[in-house]
């Protein structure tokens, strides 16, 4: 590929119960495996997994996180780096971190071609709405990641903090992000209608390839990718509504230059809109 483009592996696998150690191995096991077959029929510059796609999103699995939760380097990076480095790409994964302080973090974290870690992103903004229980049992993260493929520039990003906007600007802005790869476990509660308005306003507005990835399963799927502009020939394109899926994109820095040119949002914005307020007394 050239410098110019990236192509992208999106997984929506399906993920089981995972309260022990051994189903939690299982699983890596099993969805390795599936991604090493896909990788088999079409190489690809990077592969995305979903939040936690370790283990099972559920408050049975979370009560075990003293057992499932692991180092950095753990079972998780294991498995995943063996698959990056058999195929020379990267893979970006999610699982349940414990840290050195004995903290739980949902963590994202990228295992480069030569099979080491690149680096990690913790979740900073943890959900505790609908189905979610993330405060419960979760501390929040305190530092960004970016890092760079062919040379486009990407950011792990995960669930809930796609709904503050400063973050995804903060990210483009400040730290020149191409690429969000925003990974999440939503559930088919009030909240999940919402989902896909924010991941296509979060592409538009900050001009951006914008990669929005559920698991699979009953409850959740819908994951969604979304190019840096979309009007009423260009499209997001979407995954099936619940069923495991693999599907391969495309991305041009000719696509983002053009909608950069063509609506000039980010550069027409002003240096700062701390403004004095015309008011009536």
């Amino acid at each position: 590929m050239s410098a110019q483009t990236l192509q992208l592996l999106a997984c929506q696998i399906n993920i089981p119960p995972t309260t022990t150690v051994g189903a939690r191995d299982e699983h890596l096991r099993c969805s390795s495996e599936r991604v090493r077959q896909q990788l088999l029929q079409q190489h690809t510059d990077l592969v995305v997994l979903p939040e936690l796609s370790s283990v099972d999103y559920a408050r049975a699995c979370f009560a075990e996180l003293s057992h499932l939760a692991e180092p950095l380097l753990g079972p998780s990076f294991q498995a995943w780096s063996s698959v990056a480095k058999e195929f020379n790409t990267i893979i970006v994964f999610g699982f349940p971190r414990r840290t050195t302080e004995g903290e739980y973090r949902i963590c994202a974290a990228a295992a480069g071609p030569d099979g080491q870690l690149i680096g990690s992103y913790d979740k900073l903004h943890l959900a505790q709405f609908g189905a979610s229980m993330e405060q419960e049992y979760f501390s929040p993260g305190e530092q960004l990641f970016v890092f760079e493929v062919n040379g486009f520039r990407l950011a792990p990003i995960i669930c809930f903090d796609i709904r503050p906007p400063e973050l995804c600007r903060q990210l483009v802005v400040e730290h020149q992000v191409d690429v969000i790869l925003h990974t999440g476990a939503y559930y088919r509660d009030p909240s999940f209608s919402s989902w896909h308005a924010f991941a296509q306003t979060r592409a538009v507005e900050n001009q951006i390839y914008f990669l929005s990835l559920n698991r699979a399963g009953q409850h959740y799927g819908d994951s969604l990718f979304v190019p840096p502009w979309i009007d009423e020939h260009i499209k997001p394109s979407t995954f099936p509504a619940h069923a495991e899926a693999f599907q391969v994109y495309q991305l041009e820095r000719s696509v983002m230059d053009t909608a950069r040119r063509d609506y000039a949002f980010l550069a027409e914005r002003l240096p700062d809109y701390q403004l004095p307020l015309n008011s009536v007394s």
